[in-house]
């Protein structure tokens, strides 16, 4: 019988904590992991397993064929109790099971191999011997090369020998997830061989896990392709092959199928291979081991984007008119009727972001660039005039020149013009006049591609796109389907916040948070136009879930994520004790690492108990603050002010003594401290 590949992956997906459970056996817990009653040296944990007397684990079909005598397909049904579903065996033979050698107790044999006889570092052989990438087999003590799948599973592995020229891919290997080292940076690294992978970082050592290593196992360009599907930030690929025929013939290959966007440089070695010039580096002339940097493709350059700077708009007489709130952040709408004060809101965001003089409830931020692109306003005779009422910085007030040719959603120019000019936050106004003349609004399939592209562009710049959009006619539906357009727009957005009126009260506004993805929904805002914002809106957006719980929020992830590098850190700690006690690791290895973890350890506990300090304050802020809203709330229409007011709503008032300037101008200061929440600093008018 034969199973499909999909089958072999249900089956080693399978709980071995549910599938013993099943068979009747007891299991008993420790930390975070299960111990096997009948087989005390060996625990689970979810579809993974590990003997600690052999050192050696694996994943639920190799369980089962090793404690339960089970063939491979009987392991698979046992698993899963399913049929196979492949050819029959007189078909062709289904791909050979992958399965690592296994290990043996020390790697005393490979260390001597790869430092003594292949002349690597020491330390940096034992840091993958450490990772598990590099280990000795215990049947003919070679050395194992491992590769592995983006979740830390093994798919590949290369043999070669200690004591002769013996090497070989395991069986059932696939060759698209080699030995690799992977960092958080934008250049990737390309060898023939583990052992010139591993050669080069000797030689060149500085900063080496910030970079990415991939060793081909030959010259095929699978695992590359693979590697840059996945990895798509790589921005410089430097082959580095053999300095033979051979090599340069793959180099070329390879550059072809390289992304166009993506810079290709091939480094010839001084020698034949990576290992040759790590040997004979005493004999290399200036220590030159890089014989030749040949540049295959060179980096793009764009062209700039052509700008246009709001201090050189002529000013013109104009309307006011208003914008809805929007929280800086990631790919947003503001929907609401027209008049509503949508552009009003945007002009102060604007003038929030380049002058100091954050809105109520938001951070403080050092000024940036903002991009604000309009369809329905003069630059002229609406925007600046806006802007420079509301005391923006106008230098940093950026417009896309679209004299020569229009903006839409996909244009590519949006991503340009942000990283060109470094801008933090771009605003699109309206939505409808930049989807592209030939696009329909209303079909889904036409604007989510365009939507995905758009938010796309703000995570890879960590721009915050704001989109401007009208509600249609209709009354009485749902708020979701009133927004111009496919209701892609909104599916396609973190965040919906609509604006409106409120009967009977001409002059009030009120911001919905009509959908989140982020963060839990918003309270909704009320604030008076006539003052742009009071003091109610003010302690409202800094206790609501948009400002304090989303600081709680945060907080309690981070309290989280300690707590469980804690136990992480104990689990290593542990591994290492047992490591150092079945002689894996030195005993100054095992000082040295031991003493690094358990300082992380003291530190995290000390974060973790500031943290929940940070909690309990908070909490404690938020419950003071929906007490302050309660009074606010009932009195929020009143015409007189009566002692009544003022005892609910005042604790205190200080009064200073005054002062005089050199012009001999008296001043006053007079602090007001509201019941519940204190002193509460409002802009000034």
């Amino acid at each position: 019988m034969n199973y499909t590949q999909a089958q072999i992956d249900r089956a080693n997906a399978v709980s071995l904590e549910d599938f013993l459970r099943t068979q009747g056996e007891t299991l008993i817990k420790s930390g975070r992991e299960y111990r096997w009653k009948e087989h005390d040296s060996l625990t689970v944990r979810g579809n993974k397993w590990f003997r600690h007397s052999q050192s050696k684990g694996g994943y639920p079909i190799d369980f089962v064929m090793e404690f339960y005598g089970k063939s491979f397909p009987e392991a698979v049904q046992l698993l899963t109790g399913e049929s196979a579903e492949g050819q029959s065996e007189a078909s062709t033979a289904p791909p050979t099971a992958f399965h690592l050698p296994l290990h043996n107790r020390t790697a005393d044999r490979a260390i001597q191999y790869l430092c003594e006889s292949r002349g690597l570092n020491k330390t940096l052989v034992e840091a993958f011997l450490l990772s598990g990438d590099i280990y000795e087999d215990a049947k003919r003590h070679n050395v194992v090369f491992v590769g592995r799948d983006r979740s830390g599973t093994p798919r590949y592995a290369h043999v070669r020998g200690t004591a002769d020229p013996f090497r070989q891919d395991i069986a059932g290997s696939d060759k698209s997830y080699p030995f690799h080292y992977e960092g958080n940076g934008n250049q990737l690294f390309v060898f023939e061989a583990p052992i010139d992978l591993l050669s080069f970082i000797c030689l060149y050592p500085q900063d080496w896990q910030t970079r990415n290593y991939l060793a081909l196992g030959g010259v095929s360009g699978k695992a590359l392709d693979r590697f840059l599907s996945e990895r798509k930030d790589t921005r410089k690929v430097f082959l580095c092959l053999d300095s033979d025929t051979a090599g340069s013939e793959a180099c070329t290959r390879l550059a072809q199928d390289i992304p166009g966007e993506i810079a290709v440089i091939r480094l010839v070695p001084a020698r034949k291979d990576w290992n040759d010039v790590l040997r004979q580096q005493g004999d290399i002339p200036s220590r030159k081991f890089i014989a030749e940097t040949i540049t295959l493709r060179e980096l793009p350059t764009a062209q700039p984007v052509p700008m246009l700077r709001m201090a050189d708009v002529e000013l013109t007489s104009v309307d006011w008119l208003w914008f809805p709130y929007i929280p800086f952040g990631k790919l947003t709408i503001i929907q609401g009727n027209p008049g509503e004060g949508k552009t009003y809101f945007a002009m102060r965001l604007a003038a929030a972001c380049t002058n100091r003089k954050p809105l109520p409830g938001m951070e403080t931020l050092e000024p940036f660039n903002i991009i604000y692109q309009t369809a329905e306003d003069g630059l002229g005779d609406t925007i600046k005039p806006r802007l420079m009422e509301a005391e923006a910085d106008l230098d940093r007030i950026l417009v896309i020149d679209e004299s020569k040719q229009g903006l839409s959603l996909s244009d590519e120019r949006i991503e340009r013009a942000i990283r060109q000019t470094g801008a933090r936050l771009i605003i699109l106004d309206p939505i409808q006049a930049y989807v592209g003349e030939k696009t329909d609004m209303n079909k889904a399939n036409e604007i989510r591609p365009m939507f995905r592209r758009l938010a796309d562009v703000a995570e890879r710049t960590g721009c915050a796109v704001i989109l401007i959009g009208h509600l249609n006619k209709a009354a009485g539906g749902q708020s979701a389907y009133r927004g111009l357009g496919s209701i892609d727009f909104r599916a396609a957005a973190r965040s919906v916040l609509l604006i409106g009126r409120v009967k009977r009260e001409p002059n009030v506004r009120v911001i919905v948070h009509d959908k989140s993805s982020l963060a839990p929904e918003g309270k909704p805002v009320a604030f008076i136009i006539a003052l742009f914002v009071n003091m109610t809106i003010k302690l409202l957006i800094q206790q609501n879930e948009i400002g304090g719980k989303r600081k709680t929020a945060a907080a309690t992830k981070q309290l989280e994520q300690a707590q469980e590098r804690i136990a992480e850190v104990s689990r290593i700690i542990k591994r290492l004790y047992e490591d150092n006690v079945n002689g894996k690791i030195s005993d100054e290895r095992f000082m040295e690492l031991s003493a690094d973890y358990e300082q992380e350890q003291r530190e995290l506990k000390d974060r973790a108990a500031a943290l929940q300090e940070e909690l309990s304050k908070s909490q404690a802020a938020t419950v003071n603050a929906e007490k302050f809203m309660g009074i606010v709330r009932k009195h929020l229409a009143f015409e007189e002010l009566t002692p009544t007011l003022l005892r609910e709503m005042i604790e205190k008032i200080v009064v200073h003594e005054c002062s005089y300037d050199e012009n001999g101008t008296r001043r006053q200061d007079i602090e007001i401290y509201y019941s519940f929440v204190g002193k509460i600093d409002l802009p000034e008018a």
